[in-house]
């Protein structure tokens, strides 16, 4: 929602966040409460901000006000069905090396990453 300037006749100018589609509509004074008419007296403000951030920014707007439910966030997930983030993770295997299901290391050297 962008800021709008408006003139009360009694109080001066005041600005004020307004839908798009009240634009053109006279706006009650947040002082007075007089019926004040929308005027133009400084340079329209531009979006210079990165597309990148931008989204970000539209993104936390719209989680503020309505968070995703669980089926909202499975339709729209960006990852593939194996992803761990957004599948269920898979059940640990217990073997006779390993009865309790704990993770061990591939080779002897349990420090280095494996490729």
């Amino acid at each position: 929602m962008p800021i709008y300037e408006y003139d009360c006749p009694n109080c001066g100018d005041f600005t004020l966040l307004r839908p798009m589609a009240q634009r053109d509509e006279p706006c009650a004074c947040p002082y007075c409460e007089t019926q004040s008419m929308r005027v133009i007296l400084s340079v329209p403000g531009l979006a210079t901000m990165p597309g990148s951030q931008r989204r970000a920014n539209e993104a936390n707007e719209r989680s503020r006000h309505a968070p995703q439910t669980l089926e909202e966030y499975k339709a729209n997930r960006k990852h593939g069905a194996g992803c761990s983030c957004c599948a269920p993770s898979k059940p640990v295997q217990r073997t006779k090396a390993n009865p309790h299901g704990l993770k061990t290391s591939p080779s002897a050297r349990p420090w280095m990453i494996s490729h």
